[in-house]
């Protein structure tokens, strides 16, 4: 297996590094078009959905792919890549210079792997979660090579929480951080895997935004929570992810689930 896991990192790194060039100079030139969800979607986001998937189809032939411009269904295939091209387009169309590549690998429907690259910021995020799966490897979480945590600290108003822009509701009551948006949901999260944040919520992200995000939060020593199914994955074979909201919230460490849970239930 270590000879696999040398060689799913080398793939990520080398495959998000060929297109992040390309993709740095359409940042905040390309036209964007809003999809029925009301998200946007640009030329570069469909360009770089096939570039990696065609990478995927070299490089590991016997791997499923979906992907959130192409294939949502999941497909029947022991391993799975799970494809965010742009995560943050709407940043990427205006020109703010955070947003990210993700990619997931899953092992029998549950993430094991995951590789988030932010090209503007030359941060690449990876880490190793194996669950009960079996199978052996690499552990923790890295950030361009060193490892990661979850920060120790107990919240206050001088540590930082992450929301997105479909859970202001939260600010309707007494927060017990300061708040900030980043508008990319894999950077959100991680930034609590790294310690920068003591927690962060997604309202309404996707398979795409989460999948290699899981991994990561979890490798670090935080707890990832699914505010509306306690145990999301395995993935089912033959569903359709595409419309799927996940409303998600992670925390740096599991015994203050219980303080930041009550107040961010309310983006359900």
């Amino acid at each position: 297996m270590e000879q696999f896991w040398s060689e799913v990192l080398n793939f990520c790194k080398k495959t998000t590094t060929a297109i992040a060039d390309t993709l740095i100079e359409e940042a905040g030139n390309v036209s964007p078009n809003a999809k029925d969800d009301g998200s946007l979607v640009t030329s570069a986001d469909h360009w770089a959905d096939q570039t990696i998937r065609e990478a995927i189809a070299s490089q590991f032939p016997t791997h499923g792919i979906l992907t959130e411009e192409t294939t949502h269904i999941f497909p029947d295939q022991d391993w799975c890549w799970i494809v965010d091209p742009i995560d943050g387009t709407t940043n990427f169309t205006r020109g703010v210079p955070i947003w990210a590549i993700s990619l997931g690998l899953l092992y029998r429907g549950t993430p094991v792997f995951g590789f988030v690259y932010l090209p503007p910021l030359k941060q690449s995020f990876y880490g190793y979660w194996y669950g009960d799966s079996g199978l052996t490897g690499p552990t923790g979480a890295y950030c361009n090579g060193q490892p990661i945590t979850t920060s120790e600290d107990t919240p206050s108003k001088s540590h930082l929480f992450n929301l997105c822009a479909r859970s202001l509701k939260v600010l309707q009551k007494p927060f017990p951080c300061k708040i900030r948006m980043i508008g990319v949901a894999s950077y959100n999260l991680l930034l609590v895997a790294s310690g920068a944040a003591v927690g962060g919520v997604e309202a309404t992200p996707k398979i795409w935004d989460i999948a290699a995000v899981w991994v990561i939060v979890q490798a670090a020593g935080g707890s990832f929570i699914f505010l509306e199914n306690t145990a999301f994955f395995p993935l089912t074979i033959g569903e359709n992810y595409g419309k799927k909201s996940i409303p998600s919230l992670v925390v740096n460490q599991s015994k203050f689930i219980s303080l930041f849970k009550p107040l961010v239930e309310c983006v359900l």
